[in-house]
């Protein structure tokens, strides 16, 4: 029986805005996908985007993929959908206040996933993406396993980017991984973060650097998207970047560790809400949720991100009718 890794990947995108195509970029540029599937609502888009990408091969010497724009039954067979469509968040508007839109619109897209893909592992980009997950797992037959919230990948680059900028080392050789909500709420267990395989504080006194405010790093890293936004209305090559990373460890069968969004099921003393820990990813999606000792006060601020994501929850249930 052939592996993901040696039938080469086929994967779906759902959604053909600056992120689903950036993911395509990624893809077809660096990935070894054998067929890709862009599906969007305005079908006159992604049959461009089909055509424009495919005048890539004549240049490229990555993998020929067959590109397709099709409708839901083309993403049969897929190794991994990527969800991207819904309504895009405002200048001034929190992520949260998309939920109550964004849910509905996800959950009738879970559906449609499991009829025509129901082995595909799903990974949620649309805002707030660990809300629609959850409300995915809850209202489709997919399972915990299958479905991950791109969440905090993102947020991990930006703040191991930051961290180099300051200390003056590539961004690969700083360990750190944002937990929590991907949104206001994130949190950073500092007692996890290191330099070179150090801890934070360690490094920096060490090699005579100012210690780091650990609260302004915080309000940094949040800030990040928000700063991108302001200039250019969109965030999207790095949280594409972020979603190709995600599909890298389950094409190649990868177990790595990644900060992303799932079903907590007692871990960190947490259930029925998905939050951004780290998990080892493989090509069955989820293979587990890694345990951290954290200290008391990191993990009460875990533990307070999730109950901030369990009051939206409940809310958007009321409002749209939704399972929870």
């Amino acid at each position: 029986m052939l592996t993901i890794l040696e039938a080469a990947m086929k994967v779906s995108i759902i959604g053909a805005g600056a992120v689903g195509v950036g993911v395509c970029h990624y893809l077809l540029s660096m990935g070894d996908c054998r067929e890709l599937v862009i599906v969007d609502l305005n079908r006159e888009r992604s049959e461009g985007e089909q055509m424009d990408f495919s005048h890539v091969s004549a240049l490229s010497f990555a993998k020929n993929t067959r590109i397709i724009a099709g409708d839901y039954p083309d993403i049969s067979g897929s190794d991994v959908v990527v969800v991207t469509a819904g309504a895009q968040i405002k200048k001034g508007q929190d992520r949260l206040e998309l939920a109550a839109v964004n849910a509905p619109i996800a959950v009738d897209i879970g559906k449609k996933i499991s009829r025509h893909a129901p082995g595909a592992v799903v990974i949620v980009v649309t805002n707030p993406c660990d809300i629609l997950a959850y409300f995915i797992i809850a209202n489709t037959s997919l399972t915990p396993q299958q479905v991950i919230s791109a969440g905090c990948v993102i947020d991990s680059a930006r703040l191991m980017k930051i961290i180099a900028e300051r200390v003056g080392l590539d961004p690969k050789n700083i360990f750190g991984m944002v937990w929590g909500e991907h949104g206001a709420h994130s949190v950073i267990p500092w007692s996890a973060v290191q330099v070179a395989g150090q801890s934070l504080d360690d490094y920096c006194e060490a090699n005579g650097l100012p210690l780091f405010d650990k609260n302004e790093l915080l309000a940094q890293t949040k800030q990040a998207g928000l700063e991108i936004f302001n200039r250019k209305m969109n965030t999207n090559h790095g949280i594409a970047g972020s979603v190709f990373r995600i599909i890298r460890a389950i094409g190649i069968n990868e177990h790595s560790v990644l900060p992303v969004g799932v079903l907590l099921q007692g871990e960190y003393g947490l259930r029925d809400v998905v939050l951004n820990v780290p998990v080892v990813i493989n090509s069955r999606g989820v293979e587990r949720i890694v345990n951290y000792r954290l200290p008391a006060d990191e993990l009460g601020a875990v533990q307070e991100s999730a109950q901030q994501l369990r009051q939206v929850i409940e809310q958007v249930a009321k409002e749209t009718g939704l399972m929870k």
